[in-house]
């Protein structure tokens, strides 16, 4: 697409976070035959291409774009929400975010190819983990922050992986929480 055919697309504002100043054109990589090009603002630009500058508070944006109609947003929608996914509001965003199967795809194989230099996530016997897995807890835990222990026994369904192999996320007591791998082991 030319520039001006995005900028009538967008209206003139971010595709992510609506903001109508300095806008540019953003590339998402590995398209499947959809359109990989999405109009964003300096801002979103600049914290996409440096993770570690996020504010968190600037992608509640994606409350709204990741329903847009354009292919492309959604995946970067999911894209930053998977990034973000420490933070309650993003998984909550990301639990109720519907792809297509093709662009589920399309919007894991960033993760994929980023991975692929990062060691695997493995549980208290050395198995393998992957996202969705469900593990047990072999120790009581007290859970930071709550007034509640994680209870030895307890079962961890659809864990989320992070970039540190030696964590996980999931849900106890309707509480997201990292857990230590150390401490569960694969059902």
């Amino acid at each position: 697409m030319t520039e001006n055919e995005l900028l009538t697309r967008c209206g003139g504002k971010c595709e992510l976070c609506a903001s109508d100043v300095e806008l540019s054109i953003y590339d998402l990589p590995a398209s499947d035959g959809h359109e990989n090009e999405i109009m964003i603002c300096e801002n979103c630009s600049s914290q996409i291409a440096a993770p570690d500058t996020m504010d968190m508070n600037h992608w509640r944006c994606l409350n709204d774009s990741m329903w847009s109609q354009v292919p492309a947003v959604q995946v970067m929608s999911y894209r930053m929400l998977k990034r973000l996914s420490s933070e309650s509001w993003a998984q909550d965003l990301l639990d109720m975010l519907y792809l297509e199967e093709d662009l589920r795809a399309w919007g894991d194989a960033e993760a994929a190819a980023a991975s692929d230099d990062t060691p695997p996530t493995l549980d208290s016997n050395g198995a393998v983990l992957n996202a969705g897995d469900t593990v047990v807890i072999i120790k009581d835990l007290n859970v930071k922050g709550t007034s509640f222990v994680a209870k030895r026994g307890t079962a961890v369904r659809n864990i989320s992986l992070t970039n540190n192999p030696e964590h996980i996320e999931g849900r106890v007591n309707g509480t997201r929480i990292v857990i230590l791998t150390c401490f569960v082991k694969k059902s």
